[in-house]
Parts: C-alpha cells; sequence; structure tokens
C-alpha cells in the first residue's frame, strides 16, 4: 500500500511554516471585523434566493411551508454544532487553510487533499451560483429602475436554449436581438463575470480594503430585511399572518427537514471566516467571537424573515405563485401585499438582495484563494499558488485564478442544482471538522486551546457530525453522484502531482517523481469519474441497476456506458495503486521520469 495516506502534518510545523517571510500576510483584522465578515458571508443568496422553493418545495422535495422558521432554527443547531469546532481548531491552529489544515493535523494528507479538493465546492462552485444569481437580480433591479439589459448579455446559453425548446414565443421576445456568430445567436452572462472580475481586484489590492468594503455592504443588507420586516408587518397584521401559519407542517416533518437541507445553502459561509486566521491581529480570541457571533446575528434575521414570508402569503397561494412566476422571493411576496402601483418597497428589497449577493461574493473569494495557498505551501499544489505579492501581501495568483474560474464558468453555466451540490460538499466538510475535535484532543491533549468545545471532547463534536449526515440524506441523488465523481476526480490529481510533492512525503524519502503504476492509477480514477459523471444523475444506485437490466428504459446506454467505465476505472485504478506504493517505497529503485 501507499506509505503515509494518513500521516499527519504536526501542528508546530504547520504554524512554522506559516512563519515564513515568504509566506507572510498582513494582519489587521479584529473580532468586529470578523463578526462583519462571517455576516457578509452568510447573509447572501441563501435568504433571498432559496426561501421561496424552501417553503413552497417543487416536483423533487416537499415544501416546509410556515415551518421554515422551524427549519432554520434546526439548520442554526447543526450549524452550531460545527461552528464550536471550527471555533476550537481556529483558536488552535491560527492558519489560512480552515477545515483543509484541520484535516492534515487530525486525520492525515489524504483526508486533507480531499477536504481541500472538497471546499472548491462550497468555495467556487458555489459562488458561480451566486454570481449568476447576482446578474438575474441586477438586471431585475436594473428594469425596475428603467435601465434595460439585454438578456443575451446576461444569461447563459444552456438556459436560453431550453428556453426556445420550452417557449418559442418567450425566446425570441428576450434574445431575438441577439448578435450573431456563424449562424448562431451569441449568448453569455457578461453580468456574471463583470461583478467577479471586480471583486478579484478588490482582493487583491488588499484585506484591509477589502474587509471594509464587505462592512458597508453588510450594513446595508441588514438593513434592507429589517426593512422587508417592517415594511411586511405594515401591510399585513401579526394577527392575519398566524392566520396564514395554519397548517403550520403542511408537509409534515418530511417537508421542515427538507426544507432544512435545502436552506443550509443560506448558512454556507460562517466558516469561511477561518481562512482569513493569518490575518487576524488575536486569532485565539477574534475568530471564535466572529464565527459565533456571525452564526446568532443570522440565524436570528433568519427565523424572523421566515416567519413574515410564511406569514404574508397562505401556502397554497404561495406554491401556485411560485410554479408560475420567476421571481425573487421577498421581491415577489412584498408585491403581493403591496397595494396596487407601488413598487418601490419591491425595489429595495431587489436592491438589498444585489448587495448580499455582492458581499457573499467577496466573502468566498476571499476564502477560496487561502485554500489554495495553505495547499501550496504544503506541497500539495504547484509552489506558485503560495506566491504573496510584494506590495499588497495577498495571495494575488491564485486570487486571480480563482476569478478567472469563477468569472469563466459563470458566464456560460446555468444554475441549475449547484445550490445542491455546495450543500453536500460543505456538509461533508463539517463532518470531518467535528470529527477532528475528538482526535486531535486525544492525540495533543497538552496543547493550549484558548476555546474549548463545552461538554467534553465527544458529545457535541460527534452530535454536530450526526447531525450534518442526517441533513445530506434529504439530498437529491444528482448531488452524491457528482459530489462523488469529484472526489474520485480530486483523487486523481493527488496520485499524479501531490503524493510524490508534498512536504511531508519529502520527509518520509517518497520519490521526487511520480512512478509510472501512480500515473496509471490517476488515469483509472480520471475514467472513475467521467462515468460518475456521465450516468443519469437523478437516479438512485436501485433505479440505476434496474434502468441498466431493462434495454428499453430511458436513457439505458448512458447507464451502461457510465457504470462501465467506473468498473474498468476502479480495476485499473486499484493495480496502479498497489503498485505504486511499492514503487514509491524508499530505495525501490530509481523512480520513473515525469
Amino acid at each position: 500500500m501507499l506509505r503515509g495516506l494518513f500521516r499527519t502534518k504536526n501542528l508546530d510545523d504547520i504554524l512554522a511554516a506559516a512563519g515564513g517571510p515568504q509566506f507572510s500576510l498582513r494582519r489587521t483584522l479584529g473580532a468586529f471585523n470578523i463578526t462583519l465578515l462571517g455576516i457578509g458571508a452568510i447573509i447572501g443568496a441563501g435568504i433571498f434566493a432559496t426561501v421561496g422553493t424552501a417553503a413552497a418545495g417543487d416536483a423533487a422535495r416537499p415544501g416546509a411551508g410556515p415551518s421554515l422558521m422551524l427549519s432554520f432554527v434546526i439548520t442554526a443547531i447543526v450549524c452550531g454544532f460545527t461552528a464550536l469546532c471550527y471555533a476550537e481548531f481556529a483558536s488552535m491552529v491560527p492558519i489560512s487553510g480552515s477545515a483543509y489544515t484541520y484535516s492534515y493535523s487530525t486525520l492525515g494528507e489524504l483526508v486533507a487533499w480531499i477536504i481541500g479538493w472538497d471546499l472548491i465546492i462550497e468555495y467556487a462552485v458555489g459562488n458561480i451560483a451566486v454570481a449568476i444569481s447576482w446578474a438575474n437580480y441586477f438586471r431585475t433591479l436594473m428594469g425596475n429602475l428603467g435601465v434595460d439589459i439585454p438578456a443575451w448579455l446576461s444569461t447563459d446559453y444552456r438556459t436560453a436554449a431550453k428556453l426556445a425548446a420550452n417557449n418559442p414565443t418567450l425566446y425570441a421576445q428576450d434574445f431575438g436581438g441577439a448578435p450573431q456568430l456563424f449562424g448562431h445567436p451569441v449568448i453569455f452572462n457578461l453580468l456574471a463575470f463583470l461583478i467577479v472580475a471586480l471583486i478579484t481586484i478588490v482582493l487583491v489590492w488588499g484585506i484591509r480594503e477589502s474587509a471594509g468594503f464587505n462592512a458597508g455592504m453588510v450594513l446595508i443588507k441588514i438593513v434592507v430585511l429589517l426593512f422587508f420586516i417592517g415594511i411586511a408587518l405594515y401591510y399585513v397584521s401579526p394577527a392575519k399572518m398566524a392566520q396564514n401559519w395554519v397548517p403550520f407542517q403542511p408537509n409534515g416533518w418530511k417537508g421542515t427537514f427538507t426544507g432544512a437541507a435545502l436552506v443550509f445553502f443560506a448558512y454556507i459561509g460562517f466558516d469561511a471566516v477561518s481562512t482569513v486566521a493569518e490575518e487576524c491581529k488575536n486569532p485565539s480570541r477574534d475568530l471564535p467571537i466572529g464565527i459565533i457571533a456571525s452564526l446568532v446575528v443570522c440565524t436570528i434575521l433568519y427565523v424572523v424573515v421566515g416567519a413574515v414570508f410564511t406569514g404574508i402569503i397562505p401556502y397554497n397561494e404561495l406554491v401556485q405563485k411560485l410554479s408560475n412566476e420567476q421571481a425573487e422571493p421577498l421581491t415577489m411576496a412584498l408585491d403581493h401585499v403591496a397595494p396596487a402601483g407601488v413598487q418601490w418597497p419591491s425595489t429595495l428589497v431587489a436592491f438589498g438582495s444585489v448587495i448580499a449577493h455582492t458581499a457573499v461574493l467577496l466573502v468566498f473569494q476571499l476564502g477560496q484563494p487561502r485554500i489554495f495557498f495553505s495547499m501550496a505551501r504544503d506541497g500539495l499544489l504547484p509552489s506558485v499558488f503560495a506566491s504573496v505579492h510584494p506590495r499588497f501581501k495577498t495571495p494575488h495568483v491564485t486570487t486571480i485564478l480563482t476569478g478567472v474560474f469563477v468569472g469563466g464558468i459563470a458566464a456560460f453555466a446555468s444554475i441549475d442544482e449547484m445550490v445542491d451540490l455546495t450543500n453536500i460538499g460543505t456538509l461533508f466538510a463539517f463532518i470531518l471538522v467535528c470529527v477532528g475535535i475528538p482526535i486531535l484532543r486525544m492525540k495533543d491533549p497538552g496543547r493550549a486551546r484558548p476555546f474549548r468545545v463545552p461538554l467534553g471532547a465527544f458529545f457535541l463534536p460527534l452530535l454536530g457530525a450526526a447531525s450534518c449526515l442526517f441533513l445530506m440524506f434529504y439530498l437529491p441523488p444528482a448531488s452524491w453522484w457528482r459530489f462523488f465523481g469529484w472526489l474520485v476526480l480530486g483523487f486523481a490529481i493527488y496520485l499524479s502531482y501531490g503524493y510524490t510533492r508534498s512536504s511531508v512525503g519529502r520527509k518520509e524519502g517518497r520519490p521526487e517523481r511520480t512512478p509510472a503504476p501512480l500515473k496509471l492509477a490517476a488515469v483509472g480514477f480520471l475514467v472513475v469519474a467521467v462515468g460518475l459523471f456521465t450516468i443519469p444523475h437523478d437516479l438512485g444506485p436501485l433505479a440505476m441497476m434496474e434502468t441498466t437490466r431493462d434495454a428499453t428504459a430511458d436513457r439505458h446506454d448512458r447507464a451502461i456506458y457510465g457504470l462501465i467505465m467506473i468498473a474498468l476505472g476502479l480495476v485499473t485504478g486499484v493495480v496502479g495503486t498497489l503498485l505504486g506504493g511499492a514503487a514509491a517505497r524508499p530505495g525501490a529503485g530509481e523512480p520513473e521520469r515525469s
């Protein structure tokens, strides 16, 4: 077997590596800045966009109805368990890298790589969805203000193609004026690309400037949410809202728990503040305060917004409205209760939605480069990823690369199912963080812990891991297939590069070049990933087997080809890994040249 896959990195070595002058970041943030960054990351697309689907449901999931407010509480409790674990780790290991760094010190190199790769789903892939959503809301806001932005500059091609198939008349109305290139209409989301480019420039400029920019946006969107609550209470009395809360659970506990799994997207972000640990003045004190305070503030706001939103419109009417209208849930709710012709309340809330999305983009675009930064510092990625700008003291290379990746894909990708994919990747990261607390308490009991998870090393951390797994159960099969495919793809990259080049591996005497068997294994696992991305993602394992056995079934060929690739890739990957383990042992001979 490969040596050292689960070799952990000593915390003292991690802290020492971060202290080198060539890898030094500027420490300028206090507890208040950290709290605002957390609020900036949490309040965003989730509360402004997913609240409608969580309450009303859709064809694939039951809605929570008025129990949406209970869904928010359930998700807050789950996140609270994890937040305590993050706070303990952040106070002990004030290093950029978040769950990646924590996993390296507790669960080993392979798990650290997996979690670092998985965090790309939370930060970069999640930000693609946020950027696309930002573009939609910005265009709506400009339209309300009388400025018409062409649909072909604010929509991706796949979404336009679906509209052309389902509603040719509306497609001709929205995209008939698009320019032609070789007979094909030019359709791309320029707005999504531009907002990511702007955020990238701000982040390269400096962390202090980024934090100040975020503080202004946080203030605006909190005021806007409070305005939504106030204007809703002005239009609809509390007594009337109470009537609309009946039945409280129209789809029972399944609807409530499904709503909790969906609104989890509204809580993603409190962990992002741990990625700026090296830029805190007093990380052992400031990070726990910022993580927990931001989660508490946002939970209170979410529960009140959920109560008001479900109190404005009766459940049955909400289901009908969301099935026929493509609009922001909160602005739609205000338009429903406002007098005819009065649009300024919904316009103001739409403005707050744009600001909220911008703040989330800022914090997540700030977090992803610092994950790459830490992985490169450990040798798992090329050293250029750990470059720090000589003047601004920011990880400019990874910041620019992340901006190009997110902005480029957001310009052409659709938002379909990205929320669920982001949720499952983040919940998986949370599970590993929770499991890491009892492991490190046993491995290194004497280390100073300025903040400790209360009630011992096992109770709350393991409860947090179990509750995260519980929410994952309510996510659709498509999320699971794509998640496994993404992890296997990452494992292929680790075998082909990170295993032989990691700093821990070098100390163990691993070869400097990747042995040929490991290259073969990487190719095999790459084929597995392609197979997982090929199979029909809306089918569970049993339905997948039935589809492969029935030659007349819809998507029979896709299921067959995908499973064949998975089987062949697994055999190749396992054989290559076993042979590579022998080739990678010190003294096994001269390694293959790359």
